[in-house]
């Protein structure tokens, strides 16, 4: 019974010891070039698709609200990046003519974007704060490949 309790106890602390060298390891990542987006970054043993986005905490007026406009836009991020997206484009130029003969020109452009799918398991793995007064989260998701013999890898 001892036993069983000791391996158990050692395996969630090598676990925690883990995620926290992978924070730490993207965290640094990060602030060395900052972005937002996604990025396949790898570790020692795995590779992970990361997606950070980066909020002005000052346009929401509650840190619940900031977190689910975080998960939200990390979640399309990565959407889009295993899924792709369609992309439309309309320009609009409107010339009119003045009172005193001269024009005046306007052009309007309308981007929309679609995408669609749902990505699994992007976990929240931390947040900070920056100089500019941003706010930064990072999620993970690990990225599975497909081996030479056609079997799922991770």
């Amino acid at each position: 019974m001892m036993l069983l309790l000791s391996v158990s106890y050692a395996f969630g602390q090598n676990y925690n010891q883990d995620k926290t060298a992978l924070t730490n390891f993207l965290v640094r990542m990060y602030e060395n070039t900052p972005f937002d987006g996604v990025k396949a970054v790898e570790d020692y043993d795995n590779a992970y698709l990361m997606s950070v986005v980066k909020l002005d905490k000052t346009k929401y007026k509650s840190e619940s609200a900031l977190n689910r406009v975080a998960q939200v836009k990390a979640m399309s991020q990565a959407s889009r990046f295993f899924n792709g997206s369609n992309i439309t484009d309309d320009m609009i130029i409107r010339t009119t003519e003045k009172s005193d003969g001269t024009f005046d020109t306007e052009i309007i452009e309308n981007i929309r974007e679609h995408s669609s799918g749902y990505v699994k398991q992007l976990e929240h793995l931390t947040n900070f704060s920056t100089s500019d007064g941003k706010h930064v989260f990072i999620y993970i998701t690990p990225l599975v490949s497909t081996n030479n013999d056609g079997n799922k890898t991770k």
